[in-house]
């Protein structure tokens, strides 16, 4: 499935936990990533599906900060 990347939508930010080694929150801005209002995801919905495929997609990679 294709979803929307754009910067601060669910997909985006489930990736971007994942790189920074953040937990599995989803959430999403409809804006700028901490410029707009965040939203969190339900379980069930689009958004939900889209913020676990980045994050899933991320962990699979092995792409993680290297915060040495």
């Amino acid at each position: 499935m294709k979803y929307d990347q754009r910067h601060g939508g669910p997909y985006d930010r489930g990736g971007a936990d994942s790189y920074y080694r953040r937990p599995f929150r989803p959430h999403y801005f409809v804006g700028a990533t901490y410029q707009s209002t965040e939203h969190v995801a339900e379980k069930g919905t689009p958004e939900y599906e889209a913020y676990k495929a980045g994050f899933d997609e991320n962990e699979a990679s092995g792409h993680f900060k290297d915060w040495g």
